[in-house]
């Protein structure tokens, strides 16, 4: 069953058209990899997701709502988390108080400041929150601020911050960007843990022994369009992947 369809979306720059009669169906509990060259449209589909970016065409459909129109937070409500290229987190905040923010957001349909004036009442989310970092393995870095940690452990609190709001759909643009081998299979081990808690996932990333480690399925997308999709046994042996992406082997 697909839990996210999109059907012949089209978004433009000006004149530059970065989708193009675009369509997609994402089954529910599965990872779904999207790839392709820079400039593909990748990240632009990712922004028509989580209403950064509104299409001139098209639909984009999530566990049977419609995503178009709706703003970031309620898109969010919905069910729909996002990791970005870059980690999104408060560098001014304890560890622990970033994996906690999203809680009450999750709770009050969008971040408002009297979260403050809660959070030392709520030890239900302090110890969700302390349980999802053991998780992640940050646990005994609860109590530093957030800007002190590597670039692999900040990627490891974007993901609790988003587990903690138990998201139907996990969109993540490049997980493993900028990361050591050591730190890119620690997160591929991390991301096969959170499958089994059920979450669909969709994974835009250029390294393809991330991409064969975690897919199901995956799509390619070349000017702005799907040019082919299947599994990754499939897609290593199509030549119009290896000619439009690979640069003639998919290794």
């Amino acid at each position: 069953m697909a839990i996210l369809e999109v059907t012949d979306v089209n978004k433009r720059f000006g004149g530059l058209r970065a989708l193009h009669h675009l369509n997609l169906q994402v089954e529910e509990g599965t990872t779904h990899a999207i790839i392709g060259p820079n400039g593909a449209g990748k990240s632009t589909l990712l922004n028509c997701f989580v209403g950064r970016l509104i299409p001139e065409t098209g639909s984009v459909t999530f566990d049977g709502a419609s995503l178009l129109g709706q703003k970031p937070h309620q898109i969010n409500q919905l069910g729909v988390s996002r990791v970005f290229q870059t980690p999104e987190i408060f560098e001014d905040l304890t560890v622990l108080e970033n994996v906690m923010i999203p809680a009450f957001a999750k709770a009050d349909g969008a971040f408002r400041i009297n979260a403050w004036q809660r959070m030392e009442s709520r030890a239900d989310i302090c110890d969700e929150a302390k349980h999802i970092l053991e998780e992640m393995g940050l646990v005994e870095q609860g109590a530093v601020l957030s800007s002190t940690l590597s670039r692999g452990d900040k990627r490891r609190l974007e993901l609790a911050m988003c587990l903690i709001q138990h998201p139907k759909l996990l969109l993540l643009d490049e997980p493993t960007a900028g990361m050591s081998r050591a730190d890119t299979n620690n997160t591929i081990e991390l991301l096969k843990r959170i499958s089994e808690r059920g979450i669909t996932k969709i994974i835009i990333e250029h390294d393809m022994h991330v991409v064969f480690s975690l897919a199901d399925r995956i799509s390619v997308l070349a000017q702005g369009t799907v040019i082919a999709e299947g599994t990754p046994d499939e897609i290593k042996g199509d030549p119009k992947v290896i000619e439009a992406y690979l640069g003639g082997e998919l290794g």
